[in-house]
């Protein structure tokens, strides 16, 4: 499988290297110009499940990569909530939720063009805020809170992504041309992860 993708990535401006972020199972790796892909074009043109596109964000790195198996198809920049350091226990805390997570919803958004709704909180989100209620981090009202999502900007701040303002209450937040495109390929079992 890994084989054919790359055989007809080919065709889509992406070439062996012998660096870059994919792997194959024998070594190899792929790379491509990012900045050019389009990921709607990639994906449809390849024929790729889109349940079986994976999201994986790094908070620390302050990026946003689209995989399929092993394959990193595309790299975006995002940003965060105002305190992205640490992982979310509660509502108002300003943190992104680490962990893994499903898709709850996908719909267009008045204010920043799309919204990626994931499943925080999920079970694992309740057993970190119940353990930091009972260790004494948390207190015992207080709320977990939720709608967490990946979305775009208001019009014009594009900057906020650039500068690596981390201007949300605990979304991921991407330019409005790279959510677009990352609504468009995302299937309703995709994952999405988030480290620290």
């Amino acid at each position: 499988m890994i084989f054919a993708l790359l055989i007809a990535c080919a065709g889509c401006g992406y070439k062996y290297t012998g660096e870059g972020p994919g792997h194959s199972s024998t070594g190899s790796k792929l790379s491509a110009p990012q900045a050019t892909v389009n990921l709607v074009k990639l994906v449809d043109s390849l024929k790729l499940n889109k349940n079986k596109i994976a999201v994986h964000i790094y908070k620390s790195a302050y990026k946003l990569k689209v995989k399929y198996d092993t394959l990193t198809l595309k790299t975006y920049a995002c940003v965060f909530g105002f305190n992205a350091r640490d992982d979310k226990l509660k509502e108002g805390d300003g943190c992104t939720p680490e962990g893994k997570f499903g898709i709850r919803a996908k719909y267009p958004h008045s204010n920043w063009s799309k919204f990626i709704w994931i499943d925080y909180p999920n079970a694992s989100s309740w057993a970190k805020h119940k353990n930091a209620k009972k260790n004494g981090t948390l207190g015992s009202k207080e709320s977990i809170g939720g709608e967490v999502g990946i979305h775009g900007v208001p019009d014009g701040y594009d900057y906020l992504i650039d500068e690596r303002q981390n201007w949300t209450l605990g979304c991921i937040s991407l330019k409005n041309k790279d959510v677009d495109e990352l609504y468009a390929v995302l299937g309703s079992k995709s994952v999405v992860w988030i480290y620290h």
